[in-house]
């Protein structure tokens, strides 16, 4: 496994400057592992690397990328029981949450390792005699590819494996707060036989490093999912430099649940993926609008599954919800559950710190009803295990509702009426819909996120064509 130091032009290194910084497992609040922590002298360096690797790397064939690529899924999966254990312990992540983000990440450098086979141009045909016009798709160049903390393999591996597998070279920051597993990763891509430079790894201040990739003109594109404002301060740089972009930054995910859907198997499902990964993800379920002739069925049914969730320490078999990343994190949501009591919310359920656990980050499985739009928990992201439940009376209130919001990343509707499915579906203003179904995105689709969710696209074709440019070839006098 690595050695936990960064990554520059094939050496693990510290920073330049000799900083450091504490990885804390979120659930005993211990350091776990000490990590350099550099700024934007190191992601310099590190764009130079890449931009150095860039021209070779670029011209070699899809196929060669793509056997690279492969070999890192297959020891990803052969080293499996070991990466789940940091990935666990530095995001605070359930062993079983751990163990299917990094299956996660093995697809999808298996899926790109075959796709970047698949990045055709097209023959246009021409208006005029003895003309010839070729649509070819090329690599971007540099990517500097700035990742969150809350899928520690999985959102690196998306960006790495598409941009890798269009022939970019990448400077890649994971959060300081989880970097420990994108440093096993790049040690697994070193030993599948990435050359040196294609791949950096830099940890260290945000903003100097962000910086260092909006000002270095090598750098032609940034990769970011995070937060709004700081997808709106990369969106501010870029219009500086003409830097390109892709952001995924985040979500305030819709349920419709309509009158007609089955609750008894339903209910236990949606307390399921609500408090998967302490709801710390981007498509969480997190509005639960509910028709009115079902709502009160649909509290009482939830609430046993919610009251029967085990709280605890991630490494622990048992544990079903772990705690948030940092004391930060737990202190919003006091303050946003702490807001909505004050606008009249009711607490069915949680709304605190676990007594039991005196060390870690955790706050309890959260059930909210009485909500309403003017309220904090239906206007801000959540991020967190608290779930809210708001009625409605018929498919044009439920899609205004569902649609008051910026972000417009993912949906979900439960019915069986296959005309409301439908025009909810085209109705709904995000960029994934999950009808009667959790499970919405996927490896080999599209990953959208419309409004203020993002620009671009990560996973499927649309993932590694985010990471080319077309180029128009005219060949006249034929």
């Amino acid at each position: 496994m690595s050695k936990f130091q960064q990554y520059i032009d094939g050496q693990w290194c510290d920073a330049a400057n000799g900083n450091t910084w504490d990885v804390i497992n979120p659930s005993t609040e211990e350091v776990i592992a000490t990590v350099p922590f550099g700024n934007g002298d190191d992601c310099r360096a590190a764009i130079a690397a890449a931009a150095r690797a860039f021209p070779a790397w670029s011209q070699t064939t899809a196929y060669e990328r793509g056997a690279i690529l492969y070999k890192t899924a297959e020891l990803i999966r052969e080293r499996i029981e070991d990466l789940l254990i940091v990935d666990s312990k530095e995001c605070g992540k359930t062993l079983a949450d751990a163990r299917g983000d990094l299956i996660a990440a093995a697809s999808l450098f298996e899926w790109y390792a075959e796709e970047a086979k698949r990045g055709y141009g097209r023959t246009v045909p021409s208006r005029k005699p003895g003309k010839r016009i070729t649509v070819l798709h090329q690599p971007i160049g540099v990517v500097g590819v700035i990742t969150a903390w809350n899928f520690p393999a999985y959102n690196p591996s998306r960006s790495w494996s598409a941009a890798l597998a269009a022939g970019c070279t990448v400077v890649a920051r994971p959060s300081e707060y989880t970097p420990l597993t994108a440093m096993n990763i790049v040690s697994l891509l070193v030993e599948a036989g990435l050359p040196p430079g294609v791949l950096n790894l830099v940890n260290g201040e945000p903003e100097p490093m962000g910086q260092a990739m909006l000002d270095e003109p090598a750098c032609r594109k940034i990769a970011f999912t995070g937060s709004l404002r700081v997808g709106k301060l990369l969106m501010e740089g870029a219009a500086r430099t003409v830097t390109r972009l892709s952001l995924e930054l985040g979500g305030n995910a819709p349920v419709l649940i309509f009158p007609d859907a089955d609750l008894e198997s339903l209910a236990p499902l949606a307390v399921e993926t609500k408090f998967r990964c302490t709801g710390q993800v981007c498509v969480s379920p997190q509005r639960f609008l509910v028709h009115q002739k079902k709502r009160d069925e649909f509290l009482e049914r939830i609430q046993p599954h919610v009251a029967s969730l085990r709280v605890g320490p991630s490494t622990e078999p048992d544990t079903q919800v772990g705690p948030l990343i940092n004391a930060r994190q737990r202190e919003r949501l006091e303050n946003l559950v702490g807001a909505a009591r004050g606008e009249g919310v009711q607490v069915l359920a949680g709304g605190k710190r676990p007594s039991s656990l005196s060390r870690g980050y955790f706050y309890e499985p959260t059930v909210l009803s009485d909500v309403t739009p003017n309220t904090t928990p239906f206007r801000e992201e959540i991020f967190g295990p608290v779930m809210p439940v708001i009625s409605f009376s018929d498919l044009d209130e439920v899609i205004a509702l569902a649609n008051d919001t910026h972000y417009g990343l993912a949906a979900y509707l439960f019915t069986n009426d296959l005309k409301t499915a439908t025009r909810a579906a085209e109705r709904l203003e995000f960029g994934i819909i999950g009808v009667n179904e959790w499970q919405a995105s996927a490896i080999e689709g599209p990953f959208p996120g419309w409004k203020q969710s993002g620009l671009g696209h990560e996973c499927g074709l649309e993932g590694m064509l985010n990471y080319m440019e077309p180029k128009l070839v005219s060949v006249g006098g034929i």
